[in-house]
């Protein structure tokens, strides 16, 4: 009886997991600190080629267990990052931080939810959660992402929401948790990584590809950069692209692109320009040749001069 009962659980566990195609895109766990390792996603959109695969996450091994940093874009990158976390340590998975409510970067959370884990993300997180958005950022992602998104994928809200900066020891470890939003999104979160000097920058960095600005405030995220800059890091991983060991000169591609976004659809504002004549004449060419540009730049430039008109307004 037990050998049937058994099989029936086996079975019905491996229909569930049947549901969605495992990710095979290649993936590696890099080391940046004694305790630190992070994944590297590919650079651009979303597509079936990268499987979802296209943010960073992380994980620092302590005394006490393991923090995890983002938990990536489907359970199938999920598992695959538990699988190499696995490979460094079988200590227990005790934290997720999410750095933001943005699908690529928490669609995962149900895996380690599973293995035990206790999911820490700022309040902010909580309006995302409610919103429309949500539902239609799932069909979306189910649309594009079929193979890898089953039909008994959940949204996992946090366990522990976050009123704004927390410092923590955990494991024998000193963790500096900023509230650095609002800015890419209301609820961004970056952790600094003390003994290590490895800061995890979420979406506020983007490194090597055109940064996603939507509908950001883009004045406030140039603001909060020098929150990550009061940091010190010695190593900066960013949310999408190669962590650095040039921390302050590699926040110069996000600073730039959103610096150079405000001035140009700013003096459109300015002159009554109307937007698409406005992008038509500006000048892209110095972030036209990196990735996600054709898929990113045009909504990022038309939410930035929305947000100038409403600025402009508030002048006034």
């Amino acid at each position: 009886m037990r050998t049937i009962l058994f099989l029936l659980v086996w079975l019905a566990a491996a229909t569930s997991w049947a549901e969605e195609a495992p990710a095979t895109v290649a993936m590696q766990a890099l080391q940046v600190g004694e305790h630190t390792w992070y994944v590297q996603g590919q650079t651009g959109a979303v597509t079936a080629e990268n499987q979802g695969f296209m943010s960073n996450a992380g994980f620092v091994v302590t005394e006490e267990g393991v923090l995890v940093v983002d938990a990536l874009g489907t359970r199938p990158l999920a598992r695959k990052l538990l699988q190499l976390i696995r490979r460094v340590t079988d200590k227990p998975i005790k934290i997720v931080v999410v750095t933001h409510y943005h699908a690529d970067h928490y669609y995962g959370l149900q895996v380690f939810e599973e293995a035990g884990a206790k999911i820490w993300a700022h309040e902010r997180g909580q309006d995302v959660l409610r919103s429309d958005g949500v539902q239609e950022r799932l069909k979306q992602r189910r649309e594009a992402l079929a193979p890898w998104i089953g039909e008994d994928f959940r949204i996992v809200p946090a366990h522990v929401w976050l009123a704004g900066d927390t410092d923590f020891t955990f494991g024998g470890l000193h963790f500096l948790l900023r509230h650095v939003g609002p800015a890419h999104s209301a609820e961004d979160m970056a952790l600094l990584v003390v003994e290590d000097g490895v800061l995890f920058a979420g979406d506020l960095v983007f490194k090597d590809r055109v940064p996603f600005v939507g509908d950001a405030d883009s004045r406030a995220w140039l603001a909060s950069l020098d929150k990550l800059t009061v940091l010190r890091p010695q190593v900066m991983v960013p949310g999408h692209g190669a962590h650095s060991d040039q921390p302050a000169q590699d926040l110069k591609l996000t600073r730039d692109y959103l610096v150079y976004l405000r001035a140009r659809m700013g003096q459109a504002v300015a002159e009554f320009t109307p937007f698409d004549e406005a992008y038509a004449k500006t000048d892209w060419s110095e972030f036209e040749t990196l990735p996600a540009f054709a898929d990113a730049n045009r909504r990022n430039a038309y939410n930035t001069y929305l947000l100038l008109e409403r600025e402009a307004l508030e002048k006034k």
